[in-house]
């Protein structure tokens, strides 16, 4: 039996390296995950949010995918480890993140998986990307709450 395709929501970052051609390189191969073209916004640039290192380099994209949640976080985590993801400690400086944010409407908690991810509306480089490939979702309250975070299109 064939899935029905489900809208992702997945946020792009990269702080290492070639960020932005990182960042468009992983808008390119989120394709293969989709079964619709991936939207994507614009790049902007962001300094670290309880992370170190230098800026980083953001987007938002969303697609249709036939993947279940599990294993489209698989197929994210495999795009990072490709792109020389490593992860010594937690919010070290990376050479990709890839987040999914939203999955349909579902609601998931699991030790491994949650969506929504529990922090994207606290977070200026997920909002303004957001705001630009689905509108309707972003507030402008939310936008006035992370107003003093640095971020500005790259």
């Amino acid at each position: 039996m064939r899935r029905e395709p489900v809208a992702a929501v997945v946020a792009v970052g990269a702080n290492l390296g070639d960020a932005q051609g990182t960042v468009r390189k992983a808008l390119l191969d989120l394709s293969a995950l989709s079964s619709s073209e991936v939207r994507a916004s614009s790049l902007w640039r962001s300094a670290p949010v309880q992370a170190s290192g230098p800026d980083f380099i953001n987007a938002v994209a969303e697609f249709q995918t036939r993947l279940t949640a599990p294993d489209l976080l698989l197929a994210l985590q495999a795009l990072e480890t490709a792109a020389g993801r490593e992860r010594p400690y937690a919010n070290a400086p990376r050479t990709l993140d890839l987040d999914l944010i939203f999955y349909g409407d579902a609601q998931i908690q699991s030790p491994r998986l949650t969506v929504p991810h529990p922090r994207w509306h606290e977070r200026a480089f997920v909002l303004m990307p957001l705001s630009e490939v689905q509108p309707g979702r972003v507030t402008s309250e939310q936008l006035q709450a992370v107003a003093r975070q640095q971020i500005a299109k790259a």
